[in-house]
């Protein structure tokens, strides 16, 4: 008769989307979030016998957000975050952790009082682990587009029996950035620093490769943001390629490109300091 075991498990609410309105006399403030939360612990019985004894309904997790929206305002997402997690943990004996992912979508006000656009196709991150061992931050941005039309070249690459690309002197490089950054303990706001800090490296730097990139972005998070000790970032290459005019008679000096959406190049890599003990993430799934 065989036998099995009940391996990692977890359960909650995901996606609960929120907007948050701050009045004051000088105008309104809008913050409008998308938050998910993930608890484990004394769980088993509740996949094995159907006892739900231990578990906290995902519709109470939902309304906890938003009785903690009202009740504690949101600062920043990674302080509002955290005091989910420890919520859910400290209130919960059967909850031994809580993993709270949050992503804000930017609004900018028109008029300075009532009137919001929303921003571009990037969005704010931040997730929190927390058991009774600790508690971890890591921050972050996704759908960051960047592009420069010049200032990047790539050669001096392999080439086998199936390569066709050309080497390339003067290309367009464009990405669009994700990136997350790993606090070391404590709760910061340092979004728009870190910002900063990548948008600066991807111009700033002269690029023989989009690796050279990744690393220069890490490095200046990491230079700008004392708090932060380590940088993952993931660009996939957004390849502009030049079309070939000469059948219409026509040159081409690096004018007119085509934008190729797949396949496409992805760089993946990690910046972290050098006196950084590499920390895994608590738990995940």
């Amino acid at each position: 008769m065989p036998t099995f075991a009940l391996g990692h498990n977890q359960y909650g609410k995901a996606e609960t989307r929120i907007v948050r309105v701050t009045r004051g006399p000088g105008g309104d403030g809008l913050t409008d979030l998308n938050v998910s939360v993930a608890l484990r612990g004394d769980l088993a019985a509740s996949h094995l016998t159907g006892d739900n004894s231990a578990v906290l309904p995902t519709d109470t997790q939902k309304n906890t957000v938003y009785a903690f929206a009202r009740e504690h305002g949101i600062d920043d997402i990674e302080s509002f975050a955290t005091r989910l997690a420890r919520h859910f943990v400290g209130s919960q004996p059967s909850i031994h952790g809580a993993r709270v992912t949050v992503e804000q979508y930017p609004w900018q006000p028109v008029d300075g009082a009532h009137t919001f656009r929303r921003d571009g196709g990037e969005v704010r991150t931040a997730t929190v682990h927390h058991d009774a061992a600790r508690t971890q931050v890591v921050s972050g941005i996704t759908g960051l587009v960047l592009l420069k039309t010049t200032d990047s070249e790539f050669h001096g690459f392999v080439k086998d029996a199936y390569t066709t690309l050309p080497e390339t002197r003067d290309r367009i490089l464009a990405t669009s950035v994700n990136a997350t950054w790993r606090h070391d303990g404590a709760v910061r706001d340092d979004y728009a620093t870190a910002r900063a800090a990548l948008l600066d490296a991807f111009a700033g730097t002269y690029s023989l490769a989009l690796q050279q990139t990744l690393y220069a972005m890490g490095a200046a998070v990491l230079a700008a943001c004392p708090g932060v000790v380590e940088v993952k970032l993931s660009l996939p290459n957004r390849h502009h390629f030049l079309v070939d005019l000469a059948p219409f008679g026509l040159d081409n000096p690096n004018e007119v490109y085509y934008a190729a959406d797949r396949p496409y190049g992805l760089i993946e890599g990690t910046v972290r300091r050098d006196d950084d003990v590499a920390e895994e993430v608590v738990w995940s799934f």
